[in-house]
């Protein structure tokens, strides 16, 4: 007879996240849908947003240089976060803002699409690396291209596209700031119960955290999980003195929890 009993080490399908603390790095205007996402499945969900992001300085000098790009080959959005700030610049564009546009990612090309821009997005990894592997990005010699971005961000990107003979340039529409950290949420980090999960997929939230964070959280912290988006993330981690440190298949949303769950599903064990 099949035992009814639920082992201890069984948690429902809706529920893998149960009994864990899942602390989630992303800036607070971009991780509502991760939030609600990990809450469905039974996490305590605590905010250490990494980031915040703020608009760019010079709107009127910048809002020129996205117009005046309009007569590009090529335009490549790097995040939902770039789409929004670009369009609060300009405002709905009638057209495609260019004759193609890219997107670094899913999200984005969500974002874009929410927009009523059409993009090629990555068919393979959802990021840089992913993008320049893409077909319609392999002989773009000649072409004028602009990245859609923030001032200081990983910059892979324009190298590549240049040494493949493209003209490129970066147009900054928001800018990534270190966060400004409430007592609330450093005594939510403190109170938070084992075990944690960290979904990292930004360098620089880890470096303003790494900052920003006083000397016992960070050793707490160094000793718990990390999901990270990309092999880049992982070394980075590791450098930061990091241990146990996973990579997930991308940063949507859906690849950091399945990975959380796997790596709680193995400490259950």
């Amino acid at each position: 007879m099949q035992n009814q009993a639920m082992s201890s080490h069984t948690i429902p399908g809706a529920l893998e996240l149960a009994g864990a603390s899942v602390i989630i790095t992303r800036p607070a205007a971009t991780a509502a849908a991760l939030v609600r996402a990990v809450r469905r499945r039974g996490a305590s969900v605590v905010r250490l947003p990494g980031s915040r992001l703020c608009a760019i300085e010079d709107a009127d000098a910048t809002r020129a240089m996205l117009f005046a790009a309009q007569s590009a080959d090529a335009w490549i959005f790097t995040s939902p976060a770039a789409v929004d700030f670009c369009l609060a610049l300009t405002g709905p564009f009638t057209r495609a803002p260019a004759r193609q546009v890219f997107a670094v990612g899913a999200g984005t090309g969500r974002a874009l699409a929410r927009r009523g821009i059409a993009s090629i997005v990555p068919l393979g990894s959802q990021n840089s690396e992913g993008l320049l592997d893409e077909a319609a990005l392999s002989t773009p010699k000649g072409w004028t291209i602009a990245i859609i971005d923030a001032p200081g961000g990983r910059d892979l990107l324009a190298p590549g596209l240049r040494e493949r003979g493209a003209a490129v340039s970066r147009i900054g529409v928001y800018r990534r700031m270190p966060p400004r950290l409430a007592r609330r949420q450093l005594d939510a980090l403190d109170q938070a119960a084992h075990p944690w999960l960290t979904l990292l997929s930004s360098g620089a939230a880890l470096e303003h955290l790494m900052a920003a964070l006083p000397p016992g959280p960070i050793a707490r912290w160094q000793r718990e999980a990390l999901i990270v988006s990309s092999e880049r993330l992982r070394d980075l981690a590791s450098a930061h003195g990091f241990a146990d440190v996973h990579l997930a298949r991308s940063a949507l949303d859906a690849d950091l929890i399945e990975t959380a769950c796997s790596v709680l599903s193995r400490h259950r064990l």
